[in-house]
């Protein structure tokens, strides 16, 4: 934990306070130390910084998530970079990134993925595809996955933009961590995303009940 996180994992949960009530469950499946995948569900913007800061805080770790290339400007991507942020090509392969991630992991960090790859357009409607930067990452390393779900982000910033309106509603975020999926020697990239897909889609279903909209 530099000094980023140690100022920043607590002000942005305390943000996140205020804007919603706040749900949390198993967060004690993400270890304190070795490494790690912390791997949600991708329903908002908010999603990223939600749950760096609940992992920062209830486990005092940082998270090295991959992030889109392009916020990597300004005083924004200065603070991503003090924060250890990978930033990533999506659409193009960014091989780099990834090979950047999977020393991360060999080195005992946690990793932020968002398997999806982009913000649900509607996600109501189901997980997304689960994308191949997962296993590109666990498999050859063997770190374990955790499964996240967050659900009620959107009610305030969906893909579309943010409501501002909504911001006087104060909905509750729901955050639930699952238990870690662990890769076997014989997984193959695809058995592991079906598992992971079963797993996380666990984990959705649970959050959105403890937000108050069950499916």
């Amino acid at each position: 934990m530099n000094w980023i996180w140690i100022v920043g994992a607590p002000l942005v949960r305390a943000i996140m306070s205020i804007v919603f009530r706040v749900r949390i469950e198993g967060i004690d499946h993400v270890p304190r130390d070795g490494a790690v995948i912390v791997a949600p569900n991708h329903v908002s913007v908010l999603d990223g910084p939600a749950v760096s800061s609940i992992t920062g805080t209830g486990r005092w770790r940082p998270t090295r998530n991959l992030i889109a290339a392009e916020v990597f400007h300004g005083l924004l991507g200065w603070i991503l970079e003090q924060a250890w942020q990978v930033p990533i090509r999506r659409g193009a392969g960014d091989t780099g990134a990834l090979d950047e991630a999977i020393e991360a992991a060999r080195s005992g960090s946690c990793i932020g993925i968002f398997p999806e790859g982009r913000v649900h357009d509607d996600p109501r409607a189901g997980l997304q595809r689960i994308r191949s930067g997962l296993t590109r990452v666990a498999l050859p390393t063997g770190t374990p996955v955790v499964p996240v779900g967050i659900w009620g982000t959107h009610d305030v910033w969906p893909r579309a933009g943010l409501d501002r309106a909504s911001l006087l509603r104060r909905h509750t975020m729901a955050v639930v961590y699952g238990e870690a999926l662990v890769p076997r020697p014989d997984d193959s990239p695809a058995a592991f995303r079906a598992r992971f897909h079963d797993g996380l889609d666990e984990v959705v279903s649970r959050a959105r009940t403890l937000a108050g909209d069950p499916a």
